[in-house]
């Protein structure tokens, strides 16, 4: 008996351990500064910031000197994201993923590698 409830008791902290480790849904809340590689006009770095508003992720990205561009949606899976928004007449997403807890990477447009870094203020 005391072996089963030894057992019992391993499982549930092993189950509780999982939980905890679990994906973070709010990982990319705050700002981060990404930097888009090998664009037309070089290597590019803007200010990409997430929030959540009324349960949804949403945001805006802004580079120096710029006006902010707000999200037009934002697309959620575990440690992924994608971002669209209009620039320049163009419509273009951008797509990142957890690497660590503070850096990201992907692609603009399946195109430019991009990596980023959370901004501590």
């Amino acid at each position: 008996m005391k072996t089963a409830k030894l057992v019992l008791t391993v499982m549930l902290f092993v189950l509780i351990a999982n939980t905890l480790n679990a994906e973070n849904p709010d990982y990319f809340i705050g700002k981060w500064s990404v930097t888009v590689e090998g664009t037309p006009n070089g290597d590019a770095t803007s200010t990409f910031v997430f929030e959540r508003v009324d349960g949804k992720l949403t945001g805006y990205t802004q580079s120096e000197g710029q006006e902010p561009i707000k999200f037009s949606s934002v697309e959620e899976e575990g440690d992924e994201v994608t971002a669209y928004f209009t620039t320049s007449g163009y419509d273009v997403y951008l797509y990142v993923e957890r690497i660590d807890d503070d850096t990201v990477e992907g692609s603009m447009m399946d195109m430019f590698d991009c990596t980023g870094k959370r901004v501590f203020e």
